[in-house]
């Protein structure tokens, strides 16, 4: 028997004003937003004014702030960590005005060519120095990505077996990209795991395709996913082009969009709402 989900998006993906973004997750049937570029802005930067001006609308319209999906570790480990701390302070209040419970944030980038062995310290201390400094307010969430420390399920599991305070986000896709198999990370990764990003990509080239049409195994990982208590979701298509997308990319990383084309960004934000809801439907959800 498995769990109903809760379902989230990144629903910049489909406008870059937070007025067409509630209005693709309430034409979606979404509960609510990861929130991550709002009305030109990135989350973290926004002021409490604007914090308080989209939980207005957020709560006129019945929908919810899961998660700040912030670019927090996405630095360079050689970077000013200092400044970085202050941001995260920063991006909690934002969170705690938003009513959202978790923080998605990263790992460090490392630098070009370096074995992130001699760096496991230095991350392992300045995450630390991350969630004293979230004070327990809001629960930090690793994401897996392509080229910070944390990009190989070994290296996730070992950060979260050092930061007991830590918890997880799962995106299959991201594995894909770093020559990782999804499927064998679940298993490694399922406890500690907050919530899972629905996106999917191919082997042969990393480009992102709508999720069950990849090599991610994403049908199996939502189902196994399900069986957890409050198994929570977040939509992120990265099917098109979208207003923000080069801010998420680094050091010339390019996103490769993948073979599925649509005209508008609406439209790509809908199908990757819809391949996720026929995953479910299979699964009988």
């Amino acid at each position: 028997m498995y769990n109903k989900p809760h379902l989230y998006a990144f629903a910049d993906e489909a406008s870059p004003g937070i007025d067409g973004q509630i209005a693709a997750m309430v034409r979606n049937h979404l509960e609510g937003l990861e929130i991550r570029n709002v009305d030109g802005q990135n989350v973290s930067d926004i002021s409490p004014e604007k914090a308080r001006e989209v939980r207005r609308k957020l709560d006129d319209s019945g929908l919810v702030c899961f998660s700040i999906g912030s670019p927090i570790g996405k630095i360079e480990i050689t970077g000013n960590f200092p400044a970085h701390l202050d941001a995260l302070r920063h991006t909690v209040e934002i969170a705690q005005i938003l009513g959202a419970a978790n923080i998605r944030m990263f790992s460090f980038y490392m630098p070009k060519d370096a074995d992130p062995a001699l760096y496991r310290g230095q991350v392992i201390d300045q995450m630390g120095a991350m969630l004293e400094a979230a004070g327990g307010a809001c629960v930090l969430c690793h994401e897996n990505e392509k080229g910070i420390y944390g990009d190989t399920p070994e290296r996730c599991r070992d950060l979260l077996d050092q930061l007991p305070a830590l918890s997880a986000v799962f995106d299959p896709a991201n594995f894909i990209q770093c020559g990782c198999r999804p499927e064998e990370a679940y298993p490694l990764l399922k406890d500690r795991l907050r919530y899972l990003h629905i996106k999917d990509a191919l082997f042969e080239d990393g480009s992102v395709v709508p999720a069950g049409k990849g090599d991610g195994h994403v049908a199996e990982i939502v189902r196994a996913f399900l069986e957890t208590p409050c198994p929570c979701m977040t939509v992120e298509p990265h099917l098109m082009t979208f207003a923000g997308l080069k801010a998420l990319e680094h050091d010339g990383r390019r996103t490769l969009l993948g073979k599925f084309v649509y005209e508008t960004n609406d439209l790509a934000f809908d199908a990757a709402c819809s391949a996720l809801r026929d995953i479910l439907e299979e699964a009988g959800v």
